[in-house]
């Protein structure tokens, strides 16, 4: 029998992968399947971006860059935190880090700040690669139930709970993935007040921050006063608010010294984002005027999907709960009126496969097993084939 490192033994496979795998298997074989497992847009990436990246290979750009990204696109980056933020922050290119999409973000920062016998709070339900990333860094994740009624957030209450004996970081994430939950700028500023005291670093992942349904942008981290941020590192990236998933490019922001560490750590792992979608990304991020038009028309689309969403639940699956999401483009949804004999939420989403056809993502996965997950990054057709099937199944 093959013997592998520790490092690896207890790694699991990202769920929502191979969810997705799953039912674009069935599909090709000629299965009626509606997939909602999948967490990206569903449109296009914006034609001015695409042309960017073409016209870089014609440039022939793409040779190596410099690990942490073209120097160019961390200042538009950069400026581009300062125009989001409310108060001016210092928008210095070297606390940017370019990284291979927000999951190699994460990875930079938790490798760079845990290390064995640290202690890391994670809300629950979270994002499925949060407590793998924390694990793989020898680093322990404590788990922190958030408040139904809050529609799953967490309070400081709560993490005060959770930090009993002594905890090294917190990772938040508003607009939340799976819920759809979104922090106020009073309760992270409670937090991060909370975490500064207490010298907790805390990552913040942002990644879906344009996608909000109460304003332009949701709060996040960099709207508090800078006295909280010391240990602050910024999670955000390209791949939601632009359609860009497949091209791969996050970042993170931070201070110097820390962006310094972990651009060290990139350099001995993927090296530079590959250097057309760094091209194409800066396009993303200097011609504001066409990106935000995109990314409104976008995020237009999310919302009134997810009023229709919301309103056929209410019609049609009237016992079901559900978290009604002020971001993202995730619908987080009970097991209750839906589950036989006990199921939880692995043993109904097989079932839901097997019997209708849909493809969901159990909640089981995000710590979470009274309740699954389905994405509305789908044509609002898809969408009513989607609730008419989970109907029938009740």
């Amino acid at each position: 029998m093959l013997q592998f490192s520790s490092n690896v033994t207890a790694l699991k496979p990202s769920a929502t992968m191979a969810i997705a795998t799953k039912a674009k298997e069935l599909a090709a074989a000629g299965n009626d399947i509606v997939d909602l497992s999948a967490g990206e847009p569903d449109f296009p990436t914006p034609s001015f971006i695409s042309e960017a990246g073409i016209q870089a290979i014609r440039e022939g750009k793409t040779r190596y860059t410099p690990a942490a990204g073209i120097p160019q696109l961390r200042v538009a980056v950069a400026e581009d935190i300062g125009r989001l933020a409310a108060r001016p922050i210092d928008v210095d290119s070297q606390g940017i880090v370019i990284t291979s999409g927000a999951k190699q973000a994460l990875f930079n920062a938790i490798f760079s700040i845990f290390g064995p016998g640290d202690k890391v709070l994670i809300p629950v339900p979270y994002w499925v690669t949060y407590p793998e990333l924390v694990q793989l860094a020898r680093a322990e994740p404590v788990f922190v139930e958030g408040d139904p009624n809050r529609s799953y957030k967490v309070s400081v209450d709560d993490l005060e709970r959770a930090a009993a004996g002594g905890v090294q970081g917190l990772i938040l994430n508003s607009p939340s993935n799976p819920t759809g939950a979104v922090y106020s700028r009073e309760e992270l500023e409670a937090i991060a007040r909370w975490a500064a005291e207490r010298k907790v670093w805390v990552i913040s992942d942002e990644i879906y921050r344009r996608i909000y349904f109460k304003g332009t942008v949701a709060p996040g981290i960099l709207d508090l006063p800078a006295e909280l941020l010391e240990r602050v590192i910024l999670v955000d990236g390209a791949s939601k608010a632009y359609a860009m998933t497949g091209w791969r490019l996050g970042f993170t922001y931070t201070s110097r010294e820390l962006a310094s560490k972990m651009t060290a750590l990139q350099s001995q792992i993927t090296s530079n984002v590959t250097t057309p979608t760094q091209w194409a990304a800066l396009a993303a991020y200097q011609r504001v005027d066409e990106a935000n038009a995109e990314i409104e028309r976008m995020r237009a689309a999310f919302n009134h999907r997810k009023d229709m969403l919301v309103q056929l639940f209410r019609q049609q699956l009237p016992a079901v709960p559900f978290v009604n999401p002020d971001g993202a483009f995730y619908f987080w949804v009970g097991t209750q009126g839906l589950a036989r004999n006990g199921e939880g939420s692995f043993e109904l989403c097989a079932r839901l496969l097997e019997e209708t056809g849909l493809a969901l993502i159990p909640g089981g996965a995000f710590g979470n097993d009274s309740y699954f997950r389905m994405s509305y990054a789908y044509s609002e057709d898809t969408l009513k084939e989607a609730v008419r099937r989970l109907a029938s199944a009740v």
